[in-house]
């Protein structure tokens, strides 16, 4: 067995991650004890001292690599989660804190070090006595922005990579259908700046922003009164708000997803049906399909951070599963089918053949009544409801990074007269949708500034209506025309998000323009007797910062105009309904 000779500052792991540890079920019997050499100095590309500390097993032989690279510190829940759990199973850990961030030298920045920092820490593994030359990559979130942007140019030894609820696109997380992102926007800054300080530092910033949010949210402009909930201005999110274009040379490299699939290391993504980075784990899945590489998907039942909380044992069976594959070869603990899906309704798992499983595109026409109904209404007069961003239609539930995400009861949100809703009979037979939803509608203002958002809810025997997926799209009467992502490209969602829209404040002799408001992609299962329900409203705040009628940039934005929004017909939901094509899983991971 090893001892504190071959690692003469080796130490137990901390107080507080044992402590951890000892509370996380479901978690296979440890094969070594785990001890730790503490506060290593690993070089960056510049030179900068790097925070790094090293969890091992105490064990004799040879054991693979994992390089967890993160901007929130290396204790809790990084130490337990990652470096205790995984030394137990039988690798050497790297965890270590990017610059600027837990102590390391040099200046923070959201990506632009990424690449050459962490070509820097496989160097210097490569001068360590216990490094065998097999190297794999986890981590979740922004850890798992660190992972693609190695993987832009994969060392040798980067033999596999588990992407946990990850991000690989800076535009695409700030803006990640049209309007900025704004609550998931400050939560993150929140976290950014000071989650590494600890629990106490994390939670006094946490409850000042917390203090000023509905000022920040209500109050323009939106660039000088998020200051106070900071207590100081945030540089990279100011120049989040000013760079709305993803094509603006601001984020050049910020995609690090865009040129990691050139390489051919096996990758494992997970994400949650509520998860914030849930289209982005989706595009890239797509991406690295179409490049023939072998990779894998998990999605559960989960919110970015309950996937790494309640989801834990799953998500760690998994992980563990494709690193003892790839980084020891021994395939045994993988799945026969390369997608993993939970079900909602059904409240059930699924083993696909791949994402998304043959569907058939059922449309659901919205009617004059408020009804959902398989044929389109004949001559049925416009819907027009009046969205006034002075009292903006607020956000329920849904892909958030705070504790209000994910599956909410619809019910004060749709007595709103700013929410139209339309919902089909009590279903006589289970209907599975698999898949992308979207909603194909008719359109026309009367200012041509405005935000279309559309929400797929579930609506019981009882009437409860829960969101089950949604989505929203910007309208914009300067934008030159219909700004969508190429139709013919292939793979689950578009390219990328889909920009601005043309409309037309006048309805024009040839009717409403057509815009397509595309959800989130939705794996649920509506039972015998629930209804399908459409939600369209003008807006979601403060989730999307609101339309403010004027097309004024974001963060100097001082004006407020109410837009009138009409929905012509046709307009239908689009729904990829599914009765096979899959299987139920026999795992009960």
């Amino acid at each position: 067995m090893t001892t504190a000779t071959h690692h003469p500052t080796a130490k137990k792991p901390p107080l507080s991650a044992r402590a951890v540890r000892r509370t996380l079920r479901g978690m296979p019997a440890k094969l070594h004890d785990a001890a730790r050499e503490p506060g290593l100095v690993v070089p960056a590309a510049d030179g900068s001292p790097l925070l790094t500390d090293h969890y091992f097993p105490l064990a004799d032989g040879d054991f693979p690599t994992l390089l967890v690279r993160s901007p929130y510190g290396r204790g809790v829940p990084w130490a337990p989660m990652f470096g205790m759990l995984f030394a137990e199973q039988g690798f050497h850990v790297v965890l270590q804190s990017s610059r600027g961030t837990g102590g390391s030298g040099g200046e923070y920045a959201l990506w632009q070090h990424e690449a050459a920092d962490g070509q820097a820490a496989v160097e210097w593994l490569r001068r360590q006595p216990w490094f065998t030359g097999v190297l794999g990559t986890i981590g979740p979130s922004a850890l798992g922005y660190a992972q693609w942007a190695l993987a832009a140019d994969p060392p040798p030894e980067l033999r596999a990579m588990v992407v946990q609820v990850g991000v690989h696109d800076m535009h695409g997380f700030f803006y990640p259908s049209g309007p900025f992102a704004l609550e998931n926007a400050l939560v993150s800054a929140l976290g950014r700046l000071h989650y590494d300080g600890g629990p106490l530092a994390f939670a006094r910033a946490a409850l000042r922003l917390q203090r000023h949010l509905r000022k920040i949210t209500r109050t323009l402009p939106l660039g000088e009164t998020y200051v106070p909930g900071f207590g100081g201005r945030v540089p990279f999110l100011e120049e989040a708000m000013a760079h709305p274009d993803p094509d603006d040379p601001h984020w050049q490299g910020a995609d690090a997803g865009a040129t990691a699939t050139r390489s051919a290391v096996p990758t494992c993504l997970i994400t949650g049906w509520h998860d914030v980075c849930l289209g982005q784990t989706l595009r890239q899945y797509g991406r690295l399909r179409r490049a023939g590489r072998d990779t894998t998907l998990l999605i559960g039942p989960w919110t970015h951070n309950s996937a790494m909380q309640q989801g834990w044992p799953e998500v760690f069976a998994e992980s563990l599963a494709w690193l003892r594959a790839h980084l020891y070869d021994d395939p045994s603990g993988l799945r026969g089918t390369r997608a993993r899906v939970h079900v909602g309704g059904r409240q059930e798992w699924r083993d696909l053949p791949d994402w998304p499983p043959a569907a058939t595109e059922h449309r659901w026409y919205l009617d004059g009544g408020g009804a959902l109904s398989p044929q389109a209404p004949v001559a049925a007069p416009p819907l027009t409801f009046r969205y006034d961003p002075a009292d903006p239609t607020p956000s329920v539930g849904g892909p958030l990074l705070g504790a209000t995400a994910g599956p909410r009861d619809n019910a004060a949100l749709e007595a709103r007269d700013d929410v139209l809703t339309f919902t089909t009979p009590p279903l006589t037979e289970p209907v599975d949708v698999l898949g992308t939803v979207a909603v194909d509608l008719r359109i026309s203002t009367d200012t041509g500034y405005a935000d279309v958002f559309a929400r797929l809810c579930d609506v019981d025997e009882r009437g409860r209506s829960v969101n089950v997926c949604d989505g929203i799209r910007r309208l914009d009467p300067a934008a030159a025309g219909p700004s969508a992502a190429d139709p013919s490209a292939p793979g689950p969602g578009p390219a990328q998000a889909p920009g601005p829209v043309h409309v037309s404040g006048a309805v024009p002799a040839s009717g409403p323009e057509p815009v397509t408001v595309e959800m989130s992609p939705a794996a649920h299962s509506f039972a015998a007797g629930h209804r399908i329900r459409l939600q369209i409203s003008g807006g979601a705040h403060p989730r999307f910062a609101r339309n403010t009628g004027t097309g004024e940039p974001l963060a100097t934005a001082t004006r407020l105009v109410p837009v009138e929004i009409s929905l012509h017909h046709p307009s239908a939901l689009v729904l990829p309904q599914t009765k096979k094509a899959f299987m139920p899983s026999t795992s009960d991971r």
